[in-house]
């Protein structure tokens, strides 16, 4: 993992920035989420069902918000991410809103140093696994913090969503679905806030659904499904059309946009 530090290094940095130009953006909705609104999807609800007393493990959870969304739902819940703007954020708003989160700054990959606990529940959502160069130890972390028979749920753009490359305003087809090389961009602006002056400096890598699924297999979890979808719930792509449930498809709904999985630890 040494040899990936330098990307992480950078990526971490772009997080930081990124923190409160998301805080202050539409997309995240700050004044509705602290009013008492859920930052989850309803498919993401019905698929945990009630979490009253269960605990949970969020997996680059950003700021927060969704971690906070579970807690509020009863869930004893422990938030992981790589940005220390973002944990103390997190940190902030669930002292602020008298919730019991526990939030730890580390990379994902090193969960297991630093989040002894096992858990009923691990959860990750949106843009997450792109930052990983390996899914295998991914997928070992998640099953270690799973306790026997516990859940693991995610919600991800899907792969073919990430082989083209956006920065021109139109999709043009430039990564492999599986691709090893790391892939860099620079650009202006985040996802949250086209508009914003903030230098945005990533790497990442492409996973197709055969690595997701072997790295949580082979980790020991049963795959219960896996749920393509054409629309996202997020208008973070170009030339995407409203649908009449407010979620956002592409114009001929050639490829999915989303994909949910949900697994077991056996």
């Amino acid at each position: 993992m040494s040899d990936n530090s330098k990307y992480f290094a950078v990526n971490k940095a772009t997080w930081n920035t990124k923190v409160k130009v998301h805080a202050n953006s539409d997309m995240y909705n700050m004044q509705a989420f602290k009013d008492g609104k859920s930052s989850l999807m309803s498919y993401e609800i019905d698929a945990l069902g009630d979490v009253k007393g269960k605990s949970l493990l969020h997996l680059q959870c950003h700021f927060g918000q969704d971690t906070l969304s579970w807690s509020r739902a009863g869930a004893k819940c422990t938030g992981v991410d790589l940005s220390d703007e973002g944990i103390k954020l997190a940190k902030s708003l669930n002292t602020e809103l008298n919730l019991d989160a526990q939030f730890v700054c580390c990379n994902v990959l090193d969960t297991a140093k630093h989040v002894k606990d096992t858990f009923d529940v691990v959860f990750t959502s949106y843009g997450v696994i792109g930052w990983l160069p390996d899914l295998k130890p991914w997928g070992q972390i998640i099953a270690d913090k799973l306790k026997k028979g516990g859940t693991f749920y995610m919600a991800e753009f899907h792969p073919i969503v990430w082989m083209f490359d956006y920065l021109d305003g139109k999709p043009i087809m430039t990564y492999g679905y599986m691709q090893d090389e790391a892939i860099y961009e620079e650009y202006e602006g985040t996802y949250a806030n086209e508009s914003s002056k903030m230098i945005s400096k990533e790497y990442g890598w492409n996973h197709g659904l055969s690595e997701v699924i072997n790295a949580l297999t082979n980790a020991g979890l049963q795959i219960e499904y896996l749920k393509e979808h054409n629309a996202s719930p997020y208008n973070v792509l170009p030339d995407l059309i409203e649908n009449n449930d407010g979620f956002y498809e592409t114009k001929d709904k050639l490829y999915p946009l989303i994909f949910e999985l949900k697994a077991t630890k056996v």
